[in-house]
């Protein structure tokens, strides 16, 4: 007698790719190795800290509600690794370790864990750290060392090594004494809105003044975002619709008062709307799923970028705007879903 074969049933989805959540995050720390390294390279010891500060705080976070919950320790799928580089990579090097260990805790307790973990996290986690302690440590968050200063390799920024809760030293006084040329306590976006000083697109470009994503060079943020982008570990609609629609409403208002507001080069090489586009809103979890919902996505991102860059009260915007495209996901997702094949389309009431 003949065996019949046996139809298994399963649910969707029924296509598989090769490719792990371990895989596409070890790739995506691959990717930031290059700016981690021009970020030492430019601040030095204190840029070690910091990143050491952050991760470290986002690990053992990690580990410590892995332990409290009696679950299997988590650390190997390296989300919490790349929370702690982005932190690190939005943040001043001038900031006290201390600063960055809350910072890292906030990302992974409040960020990630407080939905439910990995897969759950309506926010991009980095991003939420990074908002707390801009909260938290205005000051501190919003003053920048010189970048390349004489000795970063031999000694520390005096704010690095402050204890928790007392003030750090003044870092503008220090940045003069040691920068005198090259010093300013704010980033180019903020001499450009309330100082009318605007840094060259070059220098932008290629990393020369610090800026919010610790001076990277726009190119070499590019270059790693493109990188993620050939081995489809990120869906390029979501960087391409942000900087389009930042470059097109920017340049608007730069057509209607090219005094007062920017031009659209020195809007996508600022601040950190670059490391925002390539590798904080393409976070696949806070993201839409639907091609449509992307470039809807990164439109409104784009759009709350310039709106509060050249009308808000801060200088830069790239931080609430992706935080605000996350809170927007679930609806755009509603409105971008496509019709299930062999269901009708509703028609609305005609009573």
């Amino acid at each position: 007698m003949t065996k019949k074969p046996q139809i298994e049933l399963r649910s969707s989805p029924h296509i598989h790719s090769e490719e792990t959540v371990t895989d596409i995050m070890r790739n995506v720390v691959n990717a930031l190795v290059l700016l981690v390294a021009y970020m030492i390279v430019q601040f030095g010891l204190s840029a070690i800290t910091l990143l050491l500060s952050t991760v470290l705080s986002c690990l053992l976070t990690e580990r410590g509600v892995s332990w409290a919950k009696g679950q299997p320790s988590t650390l190997g799928d390296w989300s919490a690794v790349i929370t702690g580089i982005l932190l690190a990579l939005t943040l001043p090097p001038s900031l006290p370790i201390w600063m960055g260990a809350v910072a890292g805790f906030v990302s992974i307790g409040i960020g990630k864990v407080l939905f439910g973990g990995l897969g759950f996290n309506m926010f991009n986690p980095a991003l939420v750290g990074r908002a707390f302690v801009q909260a938290a440590f205005p000051a501190a968050v919003n003053t920048w060392p010189p970048a390349f200063f004489e000795g970063r390799f031999q000694s520390f920024i005096p704010s690095t090594l402050t204890p928790p809760m007392l003030s750090p030293p003044n870092i503008i006084e220090w940045g003069q004494r040691v920068a005198m040329d090259t010093f300013t306590g704010a980033t180019p976006l903020a001499l450009q809105k309330f100082q009318g000083e605007q840094v060259s697109i070059f220098e932008l470009f290629m990393g020369i003044k610090a800026s919010f994503a610790t001076g990277a060079p726009a190119l070499l943020i590019v270059m790693c975002g493109l990188y993620l982008a050939f081995r489809k570990m990120l869906d390029w609609r979501i960087p391409a619709s942000i900087l389009i629609s930042a470059a097109v409403f920017s340049g608007i208002f730069h057509l209607i008062n090219p005094v007062v507001y920017p031009s659209p080069l020195f809007v996508l090489f600022s601040g950190g709307l670059m490391l925002g586009a390539w590798f904080m809103a393409t976070d696949m979890v806070g993201s839409p799923v639907m091609p449509l919902g992307k470039v809807i996505f990164g439109v409104l991102i784009g759009f709350i970028t310039v709106i509060i860059r050249l009308f808000g009260g801060m200088a830069e915007g790239v931080m609430y705007a992706i935080l605000l495209g996350n809170a927007a996901t679930p609806l755009i997702e509603h409105f971008t879903q496509p019709r299930s094949f062999g269901r009708k389309r509703r028609k609305p009431d005609a009573s």
